[in-house]
């Protein structure tokens, strides 16, 4: 008998001449009698943030590592109350340079203190904060800043320059604040385009503390967020308040009701991109529970030591940290003798075998937990009661690894910018749900609809179609795009793009995207994220883009090759060419292509789906030169613009090895 986790509140809706087929409504069992509403007292999410300073003043808040000579020393903390009267004060300067309720903010850079103090400050005078970020492509700031007609913007020292490159063309743009210091030679720059330019203790002092806040409504506009997306111009995503705080509320009901929620002696680590939605409910996540946040230096080589000197004990991650630490930890074991590996071993498969009967983390097997694995859980810090991991599918075998090994439940989730994040989470202890991303969340609620073309059908004993949401933590609207936000919302309920499966137990488990897919010459539909999915389960390879022209009949791809697999296939080989070199060679290439093509064959892709040529890439796909966005989703025309001669010549070589 299997638990579950979802309740139908709504029937299934048949195809007609104009709408495919849609699948019954799901909910969450924890909202099976309403979705969670947002409670009357709760207005804007600075009342989150007042609540937590009046009930724990001098709570340490926001902390960051000290640095002399250029070494990172030991974290430093704000208190709550410190936090606050900066919040205010900066507000009240916000107010003096003429920046109004409803008036839009810009915030650009790292994760630091001043990051949140600047959006706490928009929320305490109801202004609308827009996050700036590059990695958005070479003119996404200045995109962002005359499209949301940014008046005032906070910027890292770092990025000044950034700002002041576009300056000229943002004829909105008046006041630069930075997260520290600023030149003279910036001032005068600044000043001679016709706008100001304040360090931070500057600005701090033109606020006082005495003005009064103005009212602040759930329906005013919290944020618009750029997302990336994956083609054209960033898209505003608007996030009015109670959406906000109803995602936060839903996160806190969640954990609340089957692990724990977060306490006031919990330590939250922000390193995910605070320009995006994840890092941003978390964070606002652990304000109104009162917890500390502490930052990461804003170095990826440094990642790993931030989290030794801070010790969180909530941590949430992408796919792509938690396959660095797998892989780190896998490396250490393989290194170890043969008896520990196979007391490991042992170990790991006793636990797993508990794990799979039902029995949680902390009851599955606490002698091993203290004798093997204890160590293994020293590597986030020792202290981490809670992981979570989004942004993209979390491989099958890694999310298994940490289950088991690091003594804390992890849950998986699903969200997009457009439902405030999280809209599907995985139920802590509930080892089933493994390799999805669980149940709506308690705020929203789900059906799947059929997509014909692509032969997946929402009413099939196995109900497969496109991902709709409808509830109180959805967007509302793209800004200024009323014609994208009628392809994406139709009849109240949001179209994600993405294809997903129920499960027996109520999990949803993501397939496919339905964007990503073309059709072959011979008239097949070839799904592509499907495909390499199965592909990435290839040990060799770290990453691949897959493509079809749909003039051909076949496919080929790009390959990024593990370095240390190649070169240990070199090696043995008698090969010595570096690996730059080893990627152009043609038994190497030859060699990735034979064992991706049987690791395809073993998961049965079709034979048109096996690709017949590879290019193998000595560089990652990167942000840098916009080959994938910021959570690491591949930019598709981007891809086949910077390699267009490469695939022209890869459909060439295959073509004469046909013939």
């Amino acid at each position: 008998m299997v638990d579950v986790y979802t309740v139908k509140v709504e029937e299934a809706r048949p195809a007609s001449h104009e709408k495919p087929s849609a699948g019954p409504v799901y909910r969450c069992i924890y909202a099976k009698d309403g979705l969670l509403e947002l409670p009357s007292h709760f207005q804007s999410p600075w009342d989150f943030f007042r609540d937590s300073a009046a009930r724990c003043p001098s709570k340490p808040m926001l902390g960051r590592r000290q640095k002399t000579d250029s070494k990172a020393g030991t974290y430093e903390w704000v208190t709550y109350e410190e936090a606050y009267d900066a919040a205010v004060r900066i507000g009240s300067a916000m107010r003096s340079r003429g920046v109004n309720p409803g008036d839009r903010c810009g915030i650009y850079g790292s994760n630091c203190p001043e990051w949140i103090i600047a959006m706490e400050a928009c929320n305490s005078y109801a202004v609308t904060y827009a996050p700036l970020y590059d990695t958005l492509g070479p003119n996404a700031v200045e995109f962002i800043i005359n499209h949301a007609e940014v008046s005032i913007a906070f910027v890292q020292q770092s990025k000044i320059p950034s700002i002041l490159s576009c300056l000229e063309r943002c004829t909105n743009l008046k006041t630069i604040v930075s997260f520290g210091n600023v030149s003279t030679t910036q001032k005068k720059e600044v000043e001679e385009l016709g706008a100001s330019c304040f360090s931070w203790e500057e600005f701090l002092q033109l606020g006082s503390l005495d003005l009064d806040l103005p009212l602040k409504n759930k329906t005013n506009i919290c944020t618009i967020m750029y997302t990336s997306g994956t083609t054209g111009e960033p898209k505003g995503v608007v996030i009015k308040n109670e959406a906000f705080m109803s995602e936060v509320l839903s996160v806190d009901q969640m954990l609340s009701l089957t692990d724990k929620g977060a306490t006031e002696d919990d330590v939250y680590f922000s390193f995910l991109p605070l320009a995006h939605v994840y890092d941003q409910i978390m964070v606002t996540y652990s304000i109104f529970k009162g917890a500390s946040i502490g930052f990461w230096q804003g170095d990826i080589r440094f990642l790993m030591e931030d989290i030794q000197a801070l010790k969180p004990t909530i941590f949430c991650g992408v796919p792509r940290v938690y396959d660095r630490v797998y892989a780190g930890i896998n490396n250490k074991i393989s290194s170890e003798g043969s008896i520990k590996k196979a007391l490991f071993q042992y170990a790991y498969n006793y636990k797993l075998g508990y794990l799979n009967n039902g029995l949680p983390q902390d009851k599955a097997a606490p002698f091993f937990d203290r004798l093997v694995f204890d160590k293994i859980k020293q590597t986030l810090g020792g202290r981490v009661r809670m992981l979570l991991s989004g942004a993209a599918p979390l491989s099958r075998h890694v999310e298994e690894f940490l289950r088991v090994t690091f003594g804390s439940p992890l849950a998986q989730g699903y969200g997009l910018t457009e439902s405030c994040s999280g809209c599907f989470s995985a139920i802590s202890n509930v080892f089933s749900m493994m390799g999805t991303v669980g149940v709506p969340m308690t705020a929203i609620e789900a059906r799947l609809e059929s997509v014909p073309e692509m032969g997946y059908d929402a009413l099939s004993s196995q109900p497969r179609g496109e991902i709709c949401l409808r509830g109180n933590t959805l967007f509302s609207g793209y800004h200024k795009r009323q014609d994208l936000t009628e392809e994406v919302m139709v009849d109240g309920w949001f179209h994600t793009g993405d294809i997903g499966e129920w499960l027996p137990n109520g999990a949803m488990k993501i397939i496919d995207r339905k964007k990503n897919i073309f059709k072959l010459s011979q008239g097949e539909y070839v799904a592509v994220e499907n495909i390499e999915n199965k592909y990435l389960q290839c040990p060799l390879i770290a990453s691949i883009w897959v493509y079809g022209n749909s003039f051909e009949s076949f496919l080929v791809a790009v390959v990024i090759p593990e370095r240390q697999a190649l070169e240990d296939w070199a090696a043995k080989h008698e090969l010595s060419d570096d690996f730059k070199s080893l990627c152009g060679n043609p038994k190497a290439r030859k060699y990735i292509l034979d064992e991706l093509n049987i690791t395809g064959q073993k998961h049965q892709l079709r034979g048109f789906e096996l690709v017949k040529a590879v290019h193998l890439e000595p560089v990652p796909f990167d942000v840098e030169r916009d080959l994938i966005t910021p959570t690491f989703k591949l930019k598709r025309p981007q891809l086949l613009k910077h390699y267009k001669d490469c695939i022209d010549q890869l459909y060439k070589e295959a073509k004469g090895a046909m013939v």
